[in-house]
This record gives structure tokens, C-alpha cells and sequence, in this order.
């Protein structure tokens, strides 16, 4: 009996530890078999790649985050801001493109440390603080922006005639394979930096357990504010790619890649029994719901349907994250 239980168990950890891996296998057969001469194209696997890159991306800054133990529900409108930040200044101003990406770099990194100080100074629960900072950052995003989206020919706000154009080379980092090539840097980036280095070890700790890791002599506030700040690097990279994908920057235009991020970081942490946030388990819980975006499109499934089923990824990757702690 003790046998068949341990053997149970042990599938359970497997089933548990791999699910997501399986998941995009049996998707990928699935919509293979179901498209043949559409689903399991070298463009299709292109497409699937650029449409899940701002994701990743998004979602390196979502797995920093939850690695310090914190939770950021303003992630959608900090990149939005930094999308506005990046256009504004390409097409109102005419500024170099680069230099406007890194003060929108810069900018969000600032709007960042609204957040860290509700959390760490105020001691506000990350819940809540990211709460109010996101109705703050909507409120300003649509203040900044005069209520509008930011694009090509259309004035100020103020009615003053802008002045630029979207360069060749900014629309070059929002199409593939550059917008590809960049995800695959930031997750290496990110893999690195977790996993062996210091700093990386620190987040680890405080993120597992404050109390310990203020034992061991690690400044716990130190670390959430280096993460914090980190995270925001790339979430305002998200910003930028969007702006760049598309030559604009819209009202609320990161929000909806909010969703899939976290729900590609919660899929990604119980990717080969890791069971915390990681770069590469994140990158899969991408791979995950980009496959399942894409293959339900092309069946044609209902666009209004398509976050029903995202949310329900995302309360399986949330049972598969914490099924194995349910007892402990």
C-alpha cells in the first residue's frame, strides 16, 4: 500500500513539476492535426514568437518582482506610461529615439519608486499599494497624454503641432526578428542574474522568507528596492516594444499583456520543480499561452472568449503553483 501511495505521489510531483511542458506539447499536436498546412508553419512559429515577446518580456519584470516576494498589479499602466513617455518625446518633440526610450526608462524607474515607497517606507501591502498606484498611473498616462493616443501627424494637447516622425530604425525593435532576438536576451539576462549572482541570491531569500533572510544579515528593504527597480527596467522596455510594434502609443496599450504575463510567471515556477519565479520557466509559460492565443484564433474562437480562457490558465497555473504547499 505504501508502494502505490509513493508511486502516486511521486506521478503527482511529475504531472505537477512538467504539466506545462506537456500541456504545450498536446497543444502543439492538437492544433497540428486540427491545421495542418496552417498551425505548424515556419510563419506561424514566427508569428507566435513576436506576438509572446512583449509577454516575456513584461513578465522578466513580473518574475523579479515575485522572486522578492512582492505582487504588481500596476504593471500594465507603468508600461503604458513608458510607451507615452517614448512617443511623446519621437513624435511631439522629434527627439532621438534612443534618448526618448532611455527617459522612458528613466521616467518609469521614477513612477517605480511611488510604489516602493508605499510598500517599504509606508509598509502597505503590495496589494494595495499597486492597487492605487494603478488607477494613479491611469489617471496620469490619460492627464499626459491629453485623454488621446500618441501617433504620427496628431497634435499636442496643448494644439501645437508636432514636430516628428516615427524613425525606420524604433520600428525595426517592435518587428521580427529583433523584437524576438531582444526577448531572448532579457530572459537570459534575468536567468543569470537570479540564478547566480549575489544579488539574485539576496532576492531569492528575502522573497522565501523576510524573517530568515533578515537573520542571516541581509538587508531585506535593500534588496525589494533593488528588485523594484529592476523590474521596472523592464517593464518599461515592454512599453517601448508596444509603442514601437505599434508606431503609437494608445490608451491603456500594455494593459492587456498584463494577464498573460503573470499568468506565463505562475505556469513558469513550477516548470521542473522550481517553485519559485525563474527567467526560463517564465519564457514556457509564454511559449504556453501564446500556442493556446494563437491556435484558438485560428479555429476561430470568439475574441471575446479568448480571456475567459486566459483566466482559466491562469487559475491552473495558480492550482499546478501551489497544489504540492496545500498541507504544509
Amino acid at each position: 500500500m505504501q508502494v502505490i501511495q509513493n508511486k502516486k505521489l511521486n506521478l503527482g510531483h511529475f504531472l505537477s513539476n512538467w504539466a506545462a511542458i506537456i500541456v504545450i506539447i498536446l497543444l502543439i499536436i492538437a492544433f497540428s492535426t486540427a491545421m495542418p498546412h496552417t498551425f505548424p508553419t515556419t510563419g506561424n512559429i514566427t508569428t507566435i514568437l513576436r506576438s509572446i515577446s512583449i509577454t516575456t518580456v513584461l513578465g522578466m519584470g513580473l518574475t523579479i518582482t515575485l522572486a522578492v516576494g512582492g505582487f504588481d498589479l500596476s504593471t500594465g499602466y507603468s508600461a503604458t506610461m513608458a510607451s507615452y513617455f517614448a512617443m511623446s518625446l519621437i513624435i511631439w518633440y522629434g527627439t532621438n529615439p534612443w534618448i526618448a526610450c532611455g527617459v522612458a526608462i528613466v521616467g518609469t524607474i521614477i513612477l517605480q519608486l511611488g510604489n516602493l515607497f508605499l510598500i517599504v517606507v509606508c509598509k502597505i501591502p503590495d496589494l494595495l499599494a499597486t492597487c492605487a498606484m494603478m488607477f494613479i498611473l491611469d489617471g496620469l498616462s490619460l492627464t499626459y497624454s491629453g485623454g488621446g493616443a500618441i501617433s504620427a501627424g496628431m497634435p499636442r494637447p496643448d494644439g501645437v503641432a508636432s514636430v516628428g516622425r516615427v524613425p525606420v530604425d524604433f520600428k525595426t525593435i517592435g518587428t521580427a526578428p529583433t523584437i524576438i532576438i531582444i526577448m531572448f536576451i532579457t530572459v537570459i539576462f534575468v536567468h543569470v542574474f537570479l540564478g547566480y549572482t549575489k544579488f539574485g541570491r539576496y532576492i531569492y531569500a528575502t522573497g522565501s522568507n523576510k524573517t530568515a533572510a533578515k537573520l542571516s544579515g541581509i538587508n531585506v528593504k535593500k534588496y525589494r528596492v533593488i528588485a523594484g527597480l529592476l523590474a521596472a527596467v523592464f517593464i518599461a522596455f515592454a512599453g517601448i516594444l508596444v509603442a514601437s510594434r505599434n508606431q503609437s502609443a494608445q490608451i491603456n496599450g500594455c494593459v492587456s499583456y498584463a494577464m498573460p504575463a503573470l499568468a506565463a510567471v505562475f505556469i513558469g515556477r513550477s516548470v521542473a520543480g522550481q517553485g519559485k519565479p525563474n527567467a526560463i520557466g517564465t519564457l514556457i509559460g509564454s511559449v504556453l499561452v501564446g500556442i493556446l492565443d494563437n491556435g484558438l484564433v485560428m479555429i476561430a474562437v470568439p475574441y471575446y472568449s479568448l480571456n475567459a480562457v486566459k483566466g482559466l490558465v491562469l487559475a491552473l497555473a495558480l492550482i499546478s503553483a501551489y497544489w504540492n504547499t496545500k498541507d504544509e
